[in-house]
C-alpha cells in the first residue's frame, strides 16, 4: 500500500505494474565508467543489479546515489544541456508485478492539483517527466511549446492524470481516500475473513510465511460522491510513504497569528484578488518569507499593482538564501524580486513602487486593529498598518497518522520530521525506514524534494520489493 498519489507513487506504480529498465544496447552514456559497468551485464534489468555498484562514484545535484543514478540514465547530459536520450528500453514483464494500491486524497498528481494552475515550474520542464513518456512530447500533443524551459503547474498536474491512463495503472489507484492510522499489528489479529482473502491471494506482497506473522494495518475513510465517508482497513505487508510536505504551512509561532487577516497560503491572496478585498488603494499587504512561495506571492501582488512590505529574517546577500543558486538567464523573474529585496529596503527608496523590504527582520506580533509589530537584528522596532498578511516561510508534512507523528522515524527521533532539516532515516539503496522495516518513505519525506530525483528512490523501493517477493530472475 502506497500513501500519496504524487510523482513518487505514480513512478513506483509503474514500476510495480512490471515495468523493467534495461540497458538499450548500443547506447553510450557519457559517464565512461557507468558505461563500462552497464555492459557488464547488459541482460540483467536495472533492477535486478548492485544499485550501489552502479551508483558509486556519480555526482550531481541530489545527495542521493540511486536519485542520480536513475537521473543519468534517463537524461544521460542534462546538466550540461544536452538532449541525449535515455539509455534505458522498458519491457513490460506481466509475471512480475506486485499487487499494490495508491491511495490519494486528490486525483493523479498529489499536490500539483493544489498549486495555482499558471505557476511556472522552478525546474526545467522535461525534469518534471515521468518513466517513458518524455514531458516534452505529451506538451507537443497539445500543440504548446515550454516558456524559457519550464512549465506551468497546470500543465504537470494533467501530464500526471494523463500518464497514470496511459500507462494502464488506473486499476491501482484508490483518490479521495484519508489516511487516519497506520500501526503494525500480528497477523492472527486480523479478522478471519481477512486472513482468508490474503491466503487466497498468496501471490500478492504478502506471503504468509511464519518469519513474517506481524502485518500493517492501514485505516482510513473514501469520500463517496455524495460526500460520506465510507471506512476501510488493509493489511498489508509493506507501506509506502510518499504524502510530500505541502500538507500543514509553518506558522511563526507569534502573537495574533490565529486572526482572520493573516493567512498561510498563497491561494488566500489569489482569493482576495478575485473578491477585490485587496487592490491598489488597500494598505499593504505582508509577505513573510525568502523563498520561492514568497517570491511568487511578490509577483503575483505586483502584477495586481498591490503594495507589499516584504519580511525576512536573512541578509539579502546571504548564500543559503535560494536567489543566489538560480541561474538569472533561466529565472529571470525570480531574479527581478531578488534585486527588489536589494534595492528597495525600507532604509533607502529604491525604483520598485508598491514595495519595500525589511531584510534580517521577524515578526513580533500581529494586532486586531492589523497594525503589526517588526524587530531588526539590533532590537529596533518598526510598526506598520497592512491590510493582510501572508506568512510564507515553508510546510511540514502531516504525519499524524504514524505513531507519535512519526517523529520515531526521523534523522533526529527528538524533533518532527522535515523534508529540509530532518527527514526520515531511509537505507539509501532501498528507502526502507531504519527504524521499521516494511515501511519505506519516498519524495520529500526521505529528503528528495524535487520530482526529477524522486524517482530514484522509487527504483530503490521496487528494487527492494521485487527482491522481497522473490520475483527477480535467478
Amino acid at each position: 500500500v502506497f500513501l500519496g498519489n504524487g510523482p513518487s507513487g505514480i513512478c513506483l506504480s509503474y514500476l510495480l505494474s512490471g515495468n523493467i529498465p534495461y540497458f538499450k544496447r548500443d547506447s553510450l552514456h557519457p559517464h565512461p565508467i557507468l558505461q563500462r559497468k552497464l555492459e557488464e551485464a547488459p541482460d540483467t534489468s536495472i533492477l535486478d543489479q548492485d544499485l550501489e555498484y552502479l551508483s558509486e562514484g556519480l555526482e550531481g545535484r541530489s545527495h542521493s546515489p540511486v536519485a542520480l543514478l536513475f537521473d543519468t540514465l534517463q537524461r544521460p547530459d542534462t546538466d550540461f544541456g544536452g538532449t541525449a536520450e535515455s539509455v534505458l528500453t522498458w519491457w513490460h514483464e506481466t509475471d512480475r508485478a506486485i499487487p499494490h494500491l495508491v491511495l490519494g486524497r486528490n486525483a493523479p498528481g498529489g499536490a500539483w492539483h493544489s498549486i495555482e494552475g499558471s505557476m511556472v515550474t522552478l525546474s526545467r520542464g522535461e525534469w518534471m517527466g515521468l518513466p517513458d513518456l518524455p514531458f516534452k512530447d505529451w506538451l507537443k500533443q497539445k500543440r504548446r511549446g515550454l516558456r524559457n524551459n519550464r512549465a506551468t503547474a497546470e500543465d504537470i498536474a494533467q501530464y500526471y492524470q494523463h500518464y497514470v491512463v496511459r500507462k494502464g495503472l488506473q486499476k491501482n489507484f484508490r483518490c479521495g481516500t484519508v489516511v487516519t492510522s497506520v500501526r503494525k499489528v500480528s497477523a492472527e489479529s486480523t479478522s478471519s475473513h481477512a486472513q482468508k482473502d490474503l491466503q487466497e491471494n498468496s501471490d500478492s506482497l504478502w506471503n504468509f510465511n511464519e518469519k513474517s506473522m506481524e502485518v500493517f494495518q492501514v485505516d482510513g475513510f473514501f469520500k463517496t460522491v455524495k460526500g460520506d465517508k465510507e471506512p476501510f482497513s488493509i493489511y498489508a505487508e509493506n507501506v509506502v510513504l510518499a504524502t510530500g510536505t505541502y500538507d500543514s504551512p509553518t506558522w511563526l509561532g507569534v502573537k495574533g497569528e490565529n486572526l482572520s487577516y493573516v493567512h498561510h497560503q498563497l491561494s488566500a491572496l489569489e482569493e482576495a484578488v478575485k473578491n477585490n478585498s485587496v487592490g491598489i488603494m488597500s494598505d499593504p499587504v505582508l509577505i513573510v518569507g525568502a523563498g520561492l512561495t514568497a517570491a511568487d506571492a511578490i509577483l503575483f501582488a505586483h502584477h495586481c499593482n498591490i503594495p507589499v512590505i516584504h519580511v525576512f529574517r536573512r541578509r539579502v546577500t546571504d548564500p543559503g538564501l535560494i536567489f543566489n543558486q538560480l541561474p538569472k538567464m533561466m529565472y529571470p523573474e525570480y531574479h527581478k524580486v531578488h534585486q527588489m529585496m536589494k534595492e528597495q529596503s525600507a532604509a533607502c527608496a529604491g525604483p520598485y513602487e508598491c514595495y519595500v523590504s525589511l531584510p534580517e527582520h521577524h515578526v513580533l506580533s500581529f494586532g486586531k486593529d492589523k497594525k503589526c509589530i517588526f524587530q531588526d537584528k539590533n532590537g529596533y522596532q518598526k510598526v506598520y498598518k497592512i491590510s493582510m498578511a501572508f506568512v510564507l516561510t515553508g510546510s511540514n508534512p502531516n504525519l499524524s497518522f504514524l505513531p507519535n507523528n512519526g517523529i520515531d522515524l526521523a534523522m533526529d527521533s527528538d524533533q518532527p520530521v522535515n523534508p529540509k532539516r530532518n527527514p526520515i532515516d531511509v537505507d539509501p539503496f532501498t528507502y526502507e525506514c531504519t527504524q521499521e522495516k516494511g515501511l519505506y518513505a519516498l519524495g520529500p519525506l526521505a529528503g528528495d524534494n524535487f520530482v526529477r530525483f524522486v524517482q530514484g528512490g522509487a527504483l530503490a523501493v521496487a528494487s527492494s520489493l521485487f527482491k522481497k517477493a522473490n520475483k527477480n530472475p535467478p
